[in-house]
C-alpha cells in the first residue's frame, strides 16, 4: 500500500480511469452495434456481459504483465518499397484487430445501407455466444494497448486494477443510456461505425510502427459528436414546431 502516500501514484490512477472509460465507449459502442442483432431478451444481458469480460480481459492481461512487456520485442522485419518495417507481436495484434474492426465496420455500414430487409438471414445467423466472441476479440486488442500503456505509467499494479475496476463499474451505469441512445438514432449509428473505421485505420497504423497521437483522435471523434448532438436537437426542434401557413399568391388574370 506504498501508493497511497505516491502523488505521481494518484496522477497516474486518474490518468488510467479516465483511459479505461474512454476505452469503455468504445467497447460499448461495438456492443450495441452487435447486440441489436439478438432477440430483445437477450440485448441487456450482451451488453452487460460484454462490459464485465472486458474488463476480466485487462486483469487477465495485467497478471501477465511480464509476457505482454515482451510482446514488444521484435520478432521480424519485412522490406517494403518505402522502407524496412519491423513487426513485434503487438503489431502484429494491432494489425489484426484493425482488419477485424474495418471488416466490421464496413459490414455493418453496407447492412444499414441496403436495408433490413435485404439481410433478415443476417440477423437470424446472430447468436449470444458469436456475439461475447466477437467482443472479446476486439477488446484483446484494446485491453492489449492500455495495458502497456499502464505499465508505462505506473509501477503500482493495485492503481491499474483499481482504475480497471472503477471504469467498468462507471461504464455498466452509463451503458444502457448509451446503448439506447446510439440505437435510437440511425445517423448516430452510422457515426459510431464511422468511429470504428477510424479506430480500425489506427491500429493498422501503429501496427505498422506509425504512432498516431490518440489525443488527436477522440478530439475529432468528440466534436463529430457535438455537431450530430447539435443536428439531433435540430431535428427535434423542426418535429415539435408546426408548419407554418402556406399562402398562395393571387393569380390575376388580364
Amino acid at each position: 500500500m506504498d501508493w497511497f502516500s505516491d502523488p505521481a501514484a494518484w496522477s497516474a490512477l486518474a490518468a488510467l480511469l479516465t483511459l479505461e472509460v474512454v476505452l469503455g465507449v468504445d467497447n460499448v459502442i461495438f456492443i450495441s452495434i452487435l447486440a441489436s442483432k439478438l432477440p430483445e431478451d437477450q440485448q441487456d444481458r450482451a451488453r452487460r456481459t460484454g462490459l464485465i469480460a472486458a474488463g476480466a480481459m485487462r486483469l487477465v492481461l495485467l497478471a501477465g504483465i511480464g509476457w505482454i512487456v515482451t510482446l514488444k520485442s521484435e520478432l521480424f522485419s519485412i522490406n517494403f518499397w518505402f522502407a524496412e518495417v519491423g513487426f513485434s507481436g503487438k503489431q502484429l495484434i494491432l494489425l489484426a484487430g484493425g482488419v477485424f474492426l474495418i471488416f466490421k465496420a464496413t459490414k455493418e455500414i453496407h447492412h444499414k445501407l441496403e436495408g433490413e430487409a435485404e439481410h433478415t438471414d443476417t440477423r437470424s445467423v446472430a447468436t449470444f455466444g458469436a456475439v461475447i466472441g466477437q467482443v472479446m476479440v476486439l477488446d484483446m486488442v484494446f485491453s492489449l494497448d492500455s495495458v502497456i500503456t499502464a505499465v508505462g505509467m505506473t509501477e503500482y499494479v493495485a492503481v491499474m486494477v483499481i482504475a480497471i475496476v472503477i471504469a467498468v463499474i462507471v461504464m455498466l451505469a452509463a451503458s444502457k443510456a448509451i446503448y439506447a441512445f446510439v440505437n435510437k438514432h440511425p445517423s448516430v449509428k452510422m457515426l459510431a461505425l464511422a468511429f470504428l473505421l477510424l479506430i480500425g485505420m489506427t491500429l493498422i497504423a501503429e501496427g505498422f510502427g506509425e504512432k498516431i497521437e490518440k489525443g488527436y483522435v477522440y478530439a475529432a471523434m468528440a466534436f463529430s459528436v457535438f455537431v450530430e448532438v447539435l443536428n439531433i436537437g435540430a431535428r427535434r426542434k423542426r418535429r415539435a414546431t408546426p408548419e407554418p401557413v402556406q399562402l398562395y399568391e393571387r393569380v390575376t388574370t388580364e
